[in-house]
């Protein structure tokens, strides 16, 4: 009996292997969302779209996802390499590809691609809604809105959001199961400094060491519980308002670092709590049952598969009566 020829099967699993890298896998389907602003329906132009579809659909990709790319080092590395000098000359291909507004920025002088990509922005370019009634979006990005974590699909048809195992905690899972849910999404081309939605105070602080998935729908809509995989931190506000509230940041791939700016645990609507360092990224609101009734628009976008675009400071919601 003739031996099988060791050298021609190698070189047939490598060809299939190589095949698999290239092969595009997934639904190629553009992401939708509503301009507020203007009801119409847009097409969003995503930072490494190819990447990110071949990280999450192709198998080649998911093997890469799982072993490198959610990794901390991955994410740090790249995020010490923005930070450098050189990286300035990232900015003016950035800002072109994605036509970025710099006009609203304090400032126009970047000392590296992570200073321009936490830029500040003119306050009079973010008026903050100041109806002591009022939620307003802690940052610019794509929010999703649920009145109801229980009764609600989140993004993918049949998945409910766990709070239990996004806080790792009972006590909280049982304060805020049955209540309000908003998710801001951050994309890269966004402003990336996140501010509080109402006035109160800080009662804690806690973070939770995860891995550094991306929070994009490309990557959601394969994985829906990469969300609560990642690095991720939160603070509960005690308000006059809208009883406790939940104000969470969620890490993503190559973001850097969440960093917290304010100081005085009484603070207010509009106020600046951190940023997020090179990266897409999430900020999740939680309220407790009965305490706000969320936007109409915001919610009949949610019930229809999309996000709506905001800008930080908008009305999102207002308190119960």
């Amino acid at each position: 009996m003739k031996k099988p020829n060791l050298g021609k099967i190698l070189t047939a699993l490598l060809l299939i292997i190589i095949l698999l890298a290239v092969i595009p896998f997934g639904n190629k389907e553009p992401i939708k969302y509503i301009q507020r602003e203007s009801g119409l329906l847009k097409t969003e132009k995503i930072a490494g779209e190819m990447w990110l579809r071949w990280l999450y659909n192709n198998p080649i990709g998911e093997v890469s996802t799982t072993t490198l790319v959610k990794r901390k080092f991955l994410s740090n590395w790249y995020g010490e390499l923005m930070d450098k000098p050189e990286s300035k000359n990232k900015i003016a291909p950035f800002v072109q590809e994605y036509n970025i507004d710099l006009s609203i920025a304090q400032k126009q002088d970047f000392e590296s691609f992570n200073d321009f990509f936490y830029r500040k922005i003119k306050p009079e370019f973010r008026p903050i809604n100041q109806d002591s009634n009022v939620v307003v979006s802690p940052a610019d990005g794509k929010i999703l809105a649920f009145p109801n974590i229980l009764n609600q699909d989140f993004i993918v048809k049949g998945y409910k959001f766990n709070v239990k195992e996004y806080f790792q905690n009972q006590r909280i899972a049982n304060e805020y199961k049955d209540g309000s849910l908003m998710i801001i999404r951050l994309c890269p081309t966004d402003y990336h400094r996140y501010h509080f939605p109402v006035n109160g105070t800080i009662l804690s602080e806690k973070m939770i060491n995860g891995d550094y998935y991306s929070v994009s729908p490309i990557a959601l809509k394969k994985k829906i519980e990469l969300i609560s995989l990642n690095k991720r931190g939160y603070c509960v506000i005690e308000t006059q308002k809208f009883g406790k509230v939940i104000m969470s940041e969620v890490a993503a791939t190559m973001v850097g670092s969440m960093i917290n700016t304010y100081e005085d645990k009484e603070i207010r609507k509009g106020e600046e709590r951190g940023y997020f360092k090179f990266g897409g990224s999430t900020v999740i609101l939680f309220f407790k049952k009965g305490s706000i009734h969320i936007d109409a628009d915001i919610l009949k976008n949610t019930l229809n598969g999309l996000e709506t675009e905001i800008k930080m400071g908008e009305h999102i919601a207002v308190k119960a009566k």
